[in-house]
This record gives structure tokens, C-alpha cells and sequence, in this order.
């Protein structure tokens, strides 16, 4: 938890310097009512990245397609990016794998590979919880009022508490000194991201995606050691439960996922999974399909509230013209 804390705090100096040095910044609470806001964002977008608006000329000064990114946070450098990414590599590789190592036990038979998940899965809720209470803090000073946002993020923390569920009933939290970590770092990081939210909503945005892309492959390497073993043992009731009776549309955990092509056209990408179709849930190799599924899910969404056009009320459809920087 030392080394969690000191790198967490290693980061907000980082931040400190970026978001103070950022005119925009700066100058943001001051035109979040004028129609200047530019909704220019930042994608990735084969294998480099493209500055556009998924405005058109027409339609860009609209200011009521605002979002936490827009109204009260500034983009980051590639370089404090990279840094929250090899961050969290740091913390997880460097700690929970010391922490929770399961020595040559297979990954199924160790109980210290429920208690790493249980760990990250009590810690990973975290970020949701923060932003939940800070767009509420902002709705109350009457400063943000998008119900969505908060229907997003608490249908997140709604899935991530349900993989913690799942976590502890495959034994994930039986030792104490498991439930003693994972519950004292979750109680800092938690302060942690409500003020990097307050400072920058697309830092905290961005640490997140780390962390969920970090645990999406966490879940893959898991699944692609143990994929035999997984699929002879059965699903836990708490996940058949969740998992039975949605599909990913109930979830409402999808963001969109847009892109502009050479031409000036939005592309838009579907979500991981179908958003129709049931998600299966009889075996234990279906849970952690599904658990990834979700976290690529999170990734994407993350990624999209970065932008500083990442309005999810404002709705663009496949071959509708946006603009170039």
C-alpha cells in the first residue's frame, strides 16, 4: 500500500504541474457558457492521433453538448499518459503479484488468484464511486446537471461490484489480511480520484482507462492459461444471477465510439459484444468472458470521456460530416 500511495502521489505532482501550466484550464469555468467551445478532441486512430470535431460548421457552437471533460477539464500530454499507464503497471506487477503470488499452483486451484481478483475488483470500484460523488457535489452547486453521466458510472460501479460478488464467492476474501489491503487502499484511492476528478475530469478519466485496460488483460492472460480447466467448472450462483438475465444493452455500460475519416466522415464502432444477444453464464469460463468483456468495455469507455466532444447525449450517426483540425 506504501508503494500504491507513493506512486499515486508521485502522479498528482505530474498532474499538478500539467493541469497548472494548461491555459485552458485555467479559463474553463469562465466559458463553459459561451458558445466558443470548440469540442475539438484527440483519437486514436490508426496508430496515431488525429485532432477533429464531431461537430460540423454548422452545429459547433451548440453549447448545450457539453461534458465533465468539456466543462471543467484540459487535455493531457502523451507523455503524463504514458506515465499513469506505466504507473499502474508498476503498482499492480510490482505489488499484487508479490502480494497474491500463487507460486506453481494452477491459476483454477490457488486461492491467492481469487484473492488478487478480489483485491482489484474491491479497488477497481473505486473511480466510479468518485465521480458519482463529485457530479453530484456539482449538481447540488448547480454547477452540472446530465443525468446520464451518473446513470453511466453507477451502472459501472453496479458491474464492477457484481465481479467483486463473484470474486468473493469463488473464496476471494477468506483471509484477513486480503480484506485488510484491498479495503484500506480502496479508502485512499478513493480520496485520491476525487481530487483528480475535481482538478481534471480527463486525467481521471485516463488513469481509469489504464486501470481497466491493465485488468482486461489481467482476465485474458487468465482465461488463455486456464481455459480448459474454466470450462469443466460451474458458474457461481451471484454471477447466473447478474449475468442470466442481461444482455449488454440492459447493461448500459456503452459508450460511442467515434472516429473521422480522410474524407470528413464519422465512423462509429460498435461495442465489445452484441448488444442484444444474452450473455451466456454456465461455466466458469463464461464469467471470465464475460468479467473481460465488461472491463474492455469500461477501457472504451473511459477513452471516450477523455475528449473534450465526448457528449454522451449528443448522438452522431454513421456518415454525418465532422471537421478536420
Amino acid at each position: 500500500m506504501i508503494v500504491c500511495m507513493a506512486t499515486s502521489m508521485m502522479g498528482v505532482n505530474g498532474f499538478v504541474t500539467t493541469i497548472g501550466s494548461s491555459p485552458t484550464n485555467n479559463n474553463m469555468r469562465k466559458t463553459n457558457n459561451n458558445s466558443n467551445m470548440d469540442n475539438k478532441s484527440t483519437f486514436v486512430q490508426g496508430g496515431g492521433r488525429r485532432s477533429f470535431s464531431l461537430f460540423s460548421a454548422i452545429d459547433r457552437q451548440n453549447e448545450s453538448n457539453l461534458s465533465p471533460a468539456a466543462m471543467f477539464g484540459s487535455p493531457i500530454s502523451e507523455e503524463v499518459s504514458a506515465f499513469n499507464k506505466n504507473a499502474i503497471t508498476f503498482i499492480k506487477n510490482g505489488l499484487f503479484d508479490i502480494v497474491y503470488h500463487d507460486g506453481d499452483a494452477a491459476g483454477v486451484e490457488s486461492a491467492r488468484t481469487y484473492a488478487r481478483f478480489y483485491a482489484l475488483e474491491t479497488i477497481a470500484r473505486m473511480p466510479y464511486f468518485a465521480y458519482l460523488s463529485v457530479l453530484h457535489l456539482y449538481e447540488t452547486l448547480g454547477m452540472f446537471r446530465k443525468a446520464n453521466y451518473m446513470k453511466l458510472h453507477f451502472t459501472e460501479s453496479w458491474n464492477e461490484m457484481h465481479h467483486l460478488l463473484i470474486m468473493e464467492e469463488l473464496g476471494g476474501n477468506q483471509a484477513w489480511p486480503d480484506r485488510f489491503l484491498a479495503q484500506h487502499t480502496a479508502f485512499f484511492y478513493y480520496w485520491f480520484i476525487v481530487v483528480v476528478y475535481i482538478m481534471n475530469p480527463v486525467m481521471a478519466y485516463n488513469l481509469n482507462e489504464a486501470v481497466e485496460d491493465h485488468a482486461f488483460h489481467t482476465y485474458d492472460e487468465f482465461i488463455q492459461e486456464n481455459h480448459n480447466e474454466l470450462k469443466d467448472l460451474p458458474a457461481p450462483k451471484v454471477a447466473k444471477d447478474y449475468y442470466g438475465s442481461l444482455t449488454m444493452g440492459d447493461m448500459s455500460m456503452h459508450t460511442p465510439n467515434y472516429s473521422c475519416t480522410d474524407e470528413g466522415i464519422i465512423t462509429v464502432a460498435g461495442p465489445v459484444r452484441d448488444v442484444n444477444a444474452p450473455i451466456p453464464c454456465e461455466t466458469l469460463l463464461d464469467v471470465f468472458v464475460a468479467i473481460r468483456a465488461d472491463e474492455a468495455e469500461h477501457a472504451n469507455s473511459m477513452r471516450f470521456l477523455q475528449s473534450q466532444a465526448s457528449d454522451i447525449d449528443f448522438k452522431r450517426e454513421e456518415g454525418e460530416e465532422c471537421l478536420i483540425e
